[in-house]
């Protein structure tokens, strides 16, 4: 099978040959693996370890596009800057973070009204070479082609900060929900602009950070009120034109997905195992009505050690792949801790123990 089938397949839960692979990296690995050897200049890792999808980040969101990010502090270590959002983050110079939030311009709903007629549908926010040379690359190598980006709660919290957010979404729900129906309607008005010019991809993939460690950033009844009309939005839009759809959220989310699956998600990822996602309990819930990609843990490739990697794949694998509904990947992106022979062995023993 290609990529492509495979992954139509597992997303609608049909008999495929094997669970299907894909995979997450810091920009760091890249560099290091290819400093070893291991990996030539320019090569995509699709292409190095056979994935059987391709991705393309095509829309710029920031709220002012005309805003040229500003350096306002600087030492031997992090660069703070400001950026067309308003927003003043903190980044390390020498490996990739998660940047720090420092300060907002949008603290509240009078902030919010002074920058929101910035977001409209602009054609300069979209990448149409990319996404049209990105799309053909993939055709020709029979790969699982998504358009990517993030929906609605990552749109907002990089203008006000997840502190104000959620303090939003407690004392102003109107305000947050006014936010999150900005977003979904700017997101899918792009999406139409590029699907009609470009052609439409195999699915869609929005990125949700929507947890942390043990808990999600709102209870389910808030996720249903404030955060569930946008993404059902946006996702209608997609299964309209046969669309399946991928959601990623780091952190602990069990309590959302029942919502997320009312929304329509048709694939959760990543189910990380350090912030209490566990794949087994999830698949055994839920397995019937959406596929997963991810929760395996990548502290164990951190080890290095093939035999811990063993135990961690041969306890999940035979598992999770009944159903046809189960993609490998890890619970989060690979670092550069990770030996590429150690990243080479948990595909190769991935995919014996997920064949059919």
């Amino acid at each position: 099978m290609t990529g492509k089938e495979r992954m139509l397949n597992i997303l609608a839960h049909k008999p495929v040959d094997r669970i299907g692979l894909y995979e997450h990296f810091w920009g760091d690995t890249h560099r290091a693996w290819q400093e070893a050897g291991h990996i030539k200049a320019g090569e995509s890792y699709a292409d190095h370890f056979g994935f059987d999808m391709d991705e393309c980040w095509a829309f710029n969101l920031v709220a002012d596009l005309d805003f040229a990010p500003k350096v306002v502090a600087e030492d031997e270590h992090t660069k703070t800057f400001l950026d067309g959002n308003g927003a003043v983050l903190r980044r390390h110079k020498f490996h990739d973070t998660t940047p720090e939030h420092i300060d907002f311009t949008v603290k509240e709903r009078e902030d919010w009204d002074k920058m929101k007629h910035l977001l409209v549908p602009d054609r300069r926010r979209i990448n149409f070479e990319g996404y049209r040379n990105a799309k053909r690359y993939a055709a020709e190598r029979g790969r699982f082609f998504v358009w990517s980006g993030v929906n609605v709660f990552e749109c907002i919290h990089p203008v006000c900060g997840h502190e104000n957010m959620l303090v939003g979404m407690a004392l102003d729900p109107d305000w947050v929900r006014e936010m999150a129906e900005t977003y979904a309607h700017l997101t899918v008005e792009l999406q139409k602009m590029l699907f009609e010019e470009e052609g439409y991809p195999d699915g869609i993939w929005y990125y949700e950070d929507m947890g942390y460690k043990g808990s999600p950033f709102m209870s389910p009844e808030m996720y249903r009120d404030i955060i569930e009309p946008s993404h059902k939005y946006t996702i209608d839009f997609a299964k309209s034109h046969g669309l399946p759809v991928i959601m990623h959220s780091c952190g602990y989310v069990e309590p959302l997905l029942p919502g997320m699956i009312e929304a329509g998600i048709d694939c959760l990822q990543v189910i990380e195992i350090k912030a209490g996602m566990d794949l087994l309990k999830l698949h055994k819930l839920y397995g019937d009505k959406i596929a997963f990609m991810g929760g395996i843990d990548v502290r164990v490739l951190y080890t290095n050690d093939f035999a811990a990697i063993d135990r961690e794949l041969e306890a999940k694998i035979p598992v999770v792949k009944q159903g046809y509904n189960y993609v490998v990947h890890s619970d989060h992106s690979i670092p550069k801790t990770v030996n590429y022979e150690t990243y080479r062995y948990f595909i190769k023993r991935a995919l014996e123990l997920g064949a059919y």
